[in-house]
């Protein structure tokens, strides 16, 4: 899509002024992008002084040609299946239930419900909640425990511990923190890791406690080691400006106003370059019997990009749980957090080049970092690489037999005038080492002109891609040959799918937006919209064909597994999919809640005959009666996330679990409530 942004005011210089009055504007992509480790703590501390001042002084240039167009950048935030059944060999326990959905067998993907069969844990407001939910008809709360900061996601490995990430800015306590500034705020704070020995779930215990500075972005396990990747942003001392006093004449004084940038410039460099490393990185530690005690970081685990990236840390903590006490190492790139990817054997982070200004024919573009994760101890850095474009979520990246595969939304920017215009296309790439790079070996032509890539699922040698402005086409790819992906088949329909689900070899299930065929005028129908389940049929690979849909809800419908996949539960044993899902209807006369809709949708899934509602597990009278004050990002009472065992669904919500037989959802055989909620009138 073309898309037309104005600078702001006219560019009279087509290129930023350097402070040396010489011509200077962004950099380029650097094409051959690595990582090197710094050799002391002196040269870590001037690099970090050198690109802090180089962008303070792009920001503030930005003034200087009237193209000013933001903030600090130092306080902006960048903004296959193995959820199938698992099987219980006990006989106390469900013969078969449904895990965290994840996209790589093998490899654990954090979040804020896990379940071990016969208990569900539950992290709410600041609680974790041990829910013994084996017998269902028996579900009842085990015990809770309050975990500090704002817990966010968590994992619960095979030793029956607990691994929680909660957010924590010690300039606040617990209670004194704003409830909108629980999770980033856009400075610096700490990522509290928290180890409950949940053996007993009647009797949660904190063994361990650990504080890593920088917010929490993604985790993934393997058996005993935890990967936590973090961002931080480097935090500018206090007093530095971003804007002169204002004297009232500089409209009729330029020269005035040029000169109050340039003392402005000089006086923020030297509080820049006063403050010491300490200043700059915080410490990580860790909490003690006889208080906190430091961990001893390296600067020569600090490393630093060849290619212009935004001034942050991009930290990849280990966590490697096989004794007594955990061990850490983290490896910290100088850079920002992109997407994050992870195989059984090598984990992946995406930084996007920094085009602190859009030049003529600039093309967006995102390097990929590569770390070995096969030692339980430590990452180890292998190559790095990068790719033209957008990555748009994990999902866009995959590795088979040794090759990365990318997909990317590529924006070209181009000027007319005094205006900006972007034009947009899509790709993927494949990724091999060559010479100690990440190097591009293959790719598909450029497709999908002025549309962008709304999902991407690899599964062995195919690729699948869906791009989206009016409708939906599924591309197919065969990328047998690394060095000759191709695009196979391409199928049209209305609307577009946000997430594909691999049923079998040739059959997808995915979830996303109906819309009718677009109108006369080309456009389609808003109002009209739903959402949609699919099942798409790519034996034919140069074929696909869209079997069966099934919409779900109205216009106002809307569900959290649309975009993330861990609320997309699917129980291949019964061949059952369960996702949370909401919905209002409009009414002058009727009381908010009365027309609100939150439950959990069941569906009976086959390739052959298609997909059959079978009705939904309903907790209105919870969630329209929480006592808390206000819904937020961190206390959602509607439902969010499922268990199936067996022949049972349990909803999940922040403010309790129901379990109702899946042969009749609308009669629960058990509820329980976490703190906050209750039942009865208004």
């Amino acid at each position: 899509m073309k898309r037309i942004i104005q600078t702001a005011g006219l560019m009279t210089l087509g290129l930023l002024m350097a402070c040396d009055g010489s011509s200077g504007g962004p950099q380029p992509v650097q094409s051959r992008v690595a990582l090197s480790a710094f050799n002391d703590c002196a040269e870590l501390e001037q690099y970090i002084e050198d690109v802090a001042t180089d962008q303070m002084r792009a920001q503030l240039d930005g003034y200087r040609d009237g193209r000013y167009w933001g903030g600090p950048i130092f306080a902006e935030d960048a903004a296959a299946n193995s959820a199938g059944g698992t099987r219980s060999p006990s006989a106390s326990a469900p013969t078969a239930y449904t895990k965290t959905n994840t996209q790589v067998a093998g490899v654990d993907e954090a979040d804020f419900m896990k379940t071990d069969g016969t208990r569900i844990f539950v992290l709410s407001g600041q609680k974790l909640y041990a829910v013994r939910s084996w017998p269902a008809v028996d579900m009842e709360v085990a015990s809770s425990i309050t975990i500090q900061g704002w817990p966010q996601e968590m994992f619960l490995d095979e030793r029956g511990r607990v691994v929680i990430f909660s957010s924590y800015y010690p300039q606040y306590s617990d209670t004194e923190a704003p409830y909108w500034c629980m999770w980033g705020c856009g400075y610096s704070g700490y990522t509290k890791i928290t180890v409950v020995n949940a053996t007993d779930e009647d009797n949660l215990q904190v063994t361990e406690q650990l504080y890593l500075p920088g917010n929490y972005a993604n985790a993934r396990r393997i058996g005993d080691s935890v990967r936590v990747v973090l961002r931080d942003y480097l935090n500018l001392p206090e007093g530095v400006r971003y804007w002169p006093d204002y004297t009232g004449d500089w409209e009729r004084d330029e020269a005035r106003f040029l000169a109050a940038l340039d003392d402005i410039k000089a006086q923020n460099e030297a509080l820049i370059r006063a403050q010491t490393l300490d200043d700059w990185l915080p410490q990580a530690y860790r909490a003690g019997i006889n208080g906190d005690e430091a961990i001893a970081r390296s600067c020569g685990d600090f490393s630093r990009p060849n290619a212009p990236v935004r001034l942050g840390l991009a930290s990849i903590a280990t966590l490697n749980m096989v004794g007594q006490q955990s061990s850490l190492h983290m490896n910290t790139i100088m850079g920002e957090v992109g997407e994050v990817y992870a195989s059984d054997a090598n984990l992946y982070v995406a930084s996007p080049h920094w085009w602190w200004w859009p030049e003529d024919n600039q093309r967006n573009y995102t390097y990929i970092h590569k770390f070995d994760i096969t030692r339980a101890d430590r990452a180890v850095y292998v190559a790095s690489g990068g790719v033209e474009g957008y990555v748009l979520n994990q999902f866009a990246m995959d590795e088979h037999n040794g090759f990365l595969r990318v997909a990317t939304t590529i924006d070209r920017w181009f000027r007319t005038n005094d205006w900006f215009q972007t034009e947009t296309t899509n790709r993927v790439s494949v990724l091999g080492e060559v010479a100690g790079y990440l190097t591009t070996v293959g790719r598909t032509p450029e497709l999908a002109d002025d549309e962008r890539i709304q999902s991407a699922r690899f599964m062995g040698n195919r690729g699948y891609l869906v791009t989206f402005e009016q409708i939906d086409p599924l591309f197919t790819m065969d990328l047998s040959n690394p060095a000759r992906p191709r695009i196979v088949g391409e199928l049209e329909i209305p609307g577009f799918s946000s997430y594909m689900h691999p049923l079998d070899e040739n059959h997808l299930l995915a979830i996303g937006v109906y819309l009718p065929e677009p109108g006369p005028n080309g456009q389609a129908d808003w109002s009209q919209r739903s959402m949609k389940l699919s099942i798409f049929d790519v034996s034919d690979l140069a074929h696909p064909q869209q079997t069966f849909v099934q919409t779900v809800g109205t216009a106002y419908g809307w569900s959290e597994a649309a975009w993330e996949h861990k609320a997309f539960n699917y129980f291949p044993e019964r061949q059952m999919l369960a996702i949370p899902f909401s919905d209002w209807t409009p009414s002058p006369n009727g009381y908010y809640w009365d027309n609100f809709i939150s439950d959990l949708r069941l569906f009976h899934i086959d390739v052959n005959t298609g997909i059959t509602p079978r009705g939904s597990i309903d907790m209105a009278e919870v969630y329209r009666y929480v006592e808390y004050y206000d819904w937020s990002w961190y206390y959602s009472p509607w439902i969010r996330r499922s268990v199936m065992a067996d022949d049972f669904a349990y909803a999940i919500s922040d403010a309790g679990i129901r379990v109702a037989n899946m042969n009749t959802p609308s009669t629960p055989v058990a509820t329980v409530l976490f703190d906050g909620a209750r039942t009865g009138g208004r």
